[in-house]
């Protein structure tokens, strides 16, 4: 339980470092949508290969996978327009100005969009015992701009940075708690629930991705997005080959 936990900080500690550097130094627009599309290339590999592919396999190739997908694409659907409406559809938007950011939904949308990452962390090292290197890289990067950006907003708010960090520390170890749960609450599941679990966040985080990065990223970046967006699933599905290889 502990590795998941250390695992889960890891991964989420990117929050920490976004806040860092979102509130003490100047990032441009275009770096941060680069930054974005890299972490969306490397997001859909590990959705493709680490989720979906492997939930195929653990269901034997009937549908609970494709249910159970679209299930947490819609899940995830629904519960961003609520967050939307709360205030917080601007959560990842690069340039929002510090007035549209409302501190509460921003909290509940990024835990939110943390949940079924940090969840299938924890899964995956139930499963092999070892952590998923494709997936906490994935976790890692994509958490960057949004706590930059976040960052920049409250500090023209007035926070101060002692305030930024900490929050970014709160919402950290949320994150972490759901990829112990993810290895705690599986122990004893059959493969098909370990299938749907794997497929429901797949769904779930690329909604996400298609409704919330991806559209970002090219404002941003312009056509740079795609070129990083295809250097990131590559360097994803090097990890991945590398990983397999190695075990």
């Amino acid at each position: 339980m502990w590795t998941a936990f250390i695992w889960g900080i890891i991964s989420t500690s990117s929050l920490v470092l976004g806040g860092l550097i979102g509130s003490t130094l100047k990032i441009g627009n275009k770096s941060l949508g680069i930054v974005m599309a890299f972490g969306q290339g490397v997001l859909i590999s590990a959705i493709a290969y680490e989720l979906v592919y492997e939930s195929v396999i653990l269901a034997k190739f009937s549908g609970i996978p494709v249910v159970s997908f679209l299930g947490g694409a819609l899940t995830f659907f629904f519960a961003d327009h609520i967050v939307g409406n709360m205030g917080g559809s601007n959560r990842k938007k690069i340039s929002a100005p510090s007035a549209s950011i409302l501190i509460i939904p921003m909290i509940i949308g990024t835990i939110m969009d943390g949940i079924p990452e940090s969840t299938v962390l924890g899964l995956g090292i139930l499963e092999t015992g070892t952590v998923s290197l494709a997936m906490l890289v994935a976790i890692f990067i994509s958490n960057l701009p949004e706590a930059i950006a976040g960052s920049v907003g409250m500090k023209s708010s007035g926070w101060s940075v002692q305030k930024i960090i900490s929050l970014w520390l709160v919402i950290a170890l949320i994150c972490a708690f759901f990829t112990v749960l993810g290895y705690s609450l599986f122990g004893n599941a059959s493969d098909g629930m370990i299938a749907f679990v794997n497929a429901f966040a797949g769904g779930a985080m690329l909604m996400m991705l298609a409704n919330t990065m991806i559209p970002e990223a090219y404002i941003n970046a312009g056509k740079l997005a795609g070129v990083f967006t295809v250097i990131g699933f590559i360097v994803s599905v090097a990890i991945i080959i590398l990983e397999h290889k190695i075990s």
